[in-house]
């Protein structure tokens, strides 16, 4: 349903201000109309054929591009291809609704014994859409854009929060069902703060630039916050389309610039108060490991200047030791020399007194 719709569309589109009839190849001729009536404009993307998009979740004539293709021979297929734009081979009925979520974006019909073929196009944009139509071999494009339908919804934007005594600026947009931006709307506000309320009454811009949008400014007060109520009078809910949103809030919080200064001067002196006496802690701890370093080298070079001591005392004890062994022993050594030579003295001069008078048993003298 949706490519037949689609192809409906696009045929309408080419249409001018009278009913559009165009060649084709093999002489078939397209007849585009709107609830009966011929439809206006189409042949140009800038005079597209204007739609109502079906807001009522219902495609009726209404809603609908009628595509009629005639004289087409026999055997010969009919195609249509839809952009931003929906293709359906009927319109809706109390037997066989035709809703707005049915169709599709091509459709082909093959001319069998017949020499026509129909169809309808419908759009849920207001973005402009075409349906391209090939007969024989021969391709036309035609144009159309949907009108936005009811306001269905409403949305509002505005700053978390602003400075006392500033300006606030506020918008408000209006979407129909498919959320297509709705100029012309009438949206309210009501802005309240410290107990006192305004309401003002928009109107949603009509203008390509700022379609659907309306913008409100505001001025905080000293202190507190704003809160700001958008509300609409909206279309009535449509089962199976979106919801209607008829009211949003938005608060507006007012800053104490002074205030926030005074505590951002205070966190900041704080800071650099910790940050001296963290810088203070590791001089300290710098210092003090110098410190404990120079006590350490010094007592390492006490401990390796007595050591050393030790040694040289130690060497020197024992040099002492040796000199006087040493002394001992040639002091010793003297005396066993002295009194061996005593005592060979002493065995010599027997000797020869022995041998004086043995002189045939003389005894050999000790040298």
């Amino acid at each position: 349903m949706n490519s037949f719709k689609k192809v409906s569309l696009i045929i309408a589109a080419a249409l001018t201000s009278t009913m559009l009839v165009s060649p084709a190849a093999n002489a078939a001729t397209t007849t585009l109309t709107v609830a009966g009536s011929a439809a206006t404009g189409g042949t140009v993307a800038t005079a597209p054929v204007a739609l109502p998009v079906p807001a009522d979740n219902s495609v009726d004539a209404a809603d609908a591009l009628k595509i009629a293709i005639t004289s087409v021979d026999t055997g010969t297929a009919v195609s249509a291809v839809a952009t931003n734009a929906t293709i359906v081979p009927a319109l809706a009925t109390s037997s066989a609704p035709v809703t707005a979520s049915s169709g599709s974006s091509a459709l082909t019909i093959n001319v069998g014994t017949g020499t026509t073929a129909e169809f309808y196009v419908y759009t849920k944009t207001t973005t402009v859409g075409t349906v391209a139509i090939t007969v024989g071999g021969n391709t036309t494009t035609y144009y159309v854009q949907g009108t936005a339908g009811a306001l269905n919804s409403i949305a509002l934007t505005s700053p978390a929060s602003g400075a006392a005594g500033t300006i606030a600026t506020l918008k408000v947009s209006g979407y129909d069902v498919f959320g297509n931006l709705k100029g012309g709307a009438t949206i309210n506000t009501l802005v309240s703060s410290n107990g006192a309320a305004t309401a003002t009454a928009l109107t949603t811009d009509t203008a390509v630039a700022t379609l659907g949008t309306k913008e409100q400014t505001v001025t905080l007060p000293a202190s507190g916050s704003v809160v700001v109520t958008a509300y609409a009078t909206v279309a009535t809910a449509v089962t199976g389309l979106t919801a209607p949103i008829g009211s949003v809030v938005a608060t507006v919080a007012v800053r104490d610039l002074v205030s926030e200064l005074a505590a951002q001067t205070a966190a900041k002196e704080a800071a650099l108060a910790a940050k001296a006496i963290s810088d203070a802690a590791v001089v300290k701890a710098a210092s003090d490991a110098v410190a404990a370093k120079t006590a350490s080298d010094a007592a390492l070079a006490a401990e390796k200047s007595a050591s050393a001591k030790a040694l040289a005392d130690a060497k020197t004890a024992s040099d002492a030791v040796v000199l006087a062994k040493d002394a001992t022993i040639a002091k010793l050594t003297a005396d066993n020399a002295v009194a061996l030579k005593s005592i060979k003295d002493a065995f010599n001069a027997l000797a020869k007194k022995w041998n004086a008078k043995n002189p045939k048993a003389k005894v050999t003298l000790v040298k």
